[in-house]
């Protein structure tokens, strides 16, 4: 896309790299070092949508783009609105979809969308708030006025106002491992991602945590230290993967106490009823044990390590969605 004539069409991308980018936040960085830069949100939604509210999209003045507000269909023209906004200094609510007047762009979906387009001012500040309530873990809501762009950050959670929308930032979903095994491995890869957080924990494990991956922390000492150590808040998941009876029932039997939102555990269906008795007799009550999930993982006939993992990690979110819905 040529910056200098916002009313060039944009040389758009043969593939849509930029969906597959849910952090928005480096690339805000990186596209305010080299310039201004546009954020596109998904504000309104009538009917079908293949995005869910508020998702964005980010457009710099050079023409780089990242994430995106629908499925592709309007991504484009988004972008050309964004340059003719960051050109003219002001912002502007997109309308697609049926009904709307735009009828050369109409949604595979039958659905209806409102994208609000506008220049993001001192973006370096909204990437260092929003990035210290991440390392946090605190739920914020960003305020955008709708007549002017200008935003401001509060802490918790916000409704929606008549001139400003409220979009509500929570911290990342974040699974604690507890294990050293090859499936321990392939889930802290995949993790990322799925936009999940990863938590490490190898009782008198080496000192230093595996190579390639990017982990949240990794923790080798003691499991009763490491767990005493934790942070556990409601958009925390606890998975035992050591394959060890005593370590997997320490770790299902502290998480049970705590906030974690799912708990799960490696291991044979032939010995569940054994693990819940002894759960029990523990203390776990029955809503507790609703969050036990044995063995770990949803039932999709996975043997090998990234097969696993991928059915813990699709379980993880699947329990997640589903406390919102």
């Amino acid at each position: 896309m040529n910056a200098s004539n916002p009313s060039s069409p944009p040389a758009w991308p043969a593939w849509p790299e930029y969906a597959l980018v849910d952090d928005l936040l480096p690339a805000l960085d990186q596209y305010a070092q080299a310039g201004r830069v546009a954020l596109a949100t998904l504000v309104d939604v009538a009917g079908p949508s293949p995005r869910p509210l508020y998702s964005e999209m980010a457009i710099a003045a050079d023409g780089r783009v990242a994430g995106y507000v629908s499925g592709g269909c309007v991504e484009a023209a988004v972008a050309q609105e964004a340059m003719a906004a960051l050109a003219e200094g002001r912002p502007r609510l997109l309308d697609y979809g049926v009904g709307s007047p735009v009828l050369d762009i109409q949604l595979t979906c039958g659905g209806r969308i409102g994208i609000f387009v506008r220049e993001l001012r001192q973006p370096a500040q909204y990437v260092a708030d929003l990035s210290a309530a991440r390392r946090e873990r605190r739920t914020v809501t960003v305020l955008t006025d709708r007549a002017t762009g200008d935003w401001t950050i509060v802490d918790g959670m916000a409704g929606r106002e008549d001139d400003r929308y409220a979009d509500v930032r929570l911290p990342p979903l974040r699974l604690v491992t507890v294990g050293s095994d090859p499936v321990t491995l392939a889930v802290a890869r995949l993790a990322p991602a799925m936009g999940v957080e990863v938590v490490l924990l190898r009782p008198h494990g080496p000192t230093e945590p595996p190579p390639g991956v990017t982990l949240a922390a990794y923790d080798p000492r003691a499991l009763g230290v490491a767990l005493d150590a934790l942070r556990v808040d409601e958009r925390t998941a606890i998975y035992a993967l050591s394959h060890d009876v005593e370590m997997d029932h320490a770790v299902a039997s502290h998480a049970l106490r705590s906030p974690a939102f799912a708990v799960g555990v490696l291991g044979s269906r032939n010995k569940i009823g054994a693990r819940v008795d002894r759960l029990r007799d523990d203390g776990v009550d029955d809503a507790a044990l609703d969050r036990l999930h044995l063995p770990a993982g949803l039932p999709i006939g996975a043997q090998t390590p990234h097969g696993i993992a991928l059915s813990i990690l699709a379980q993880v979110c699947q329990r997640d969605r589903a406390r919102h819905l």
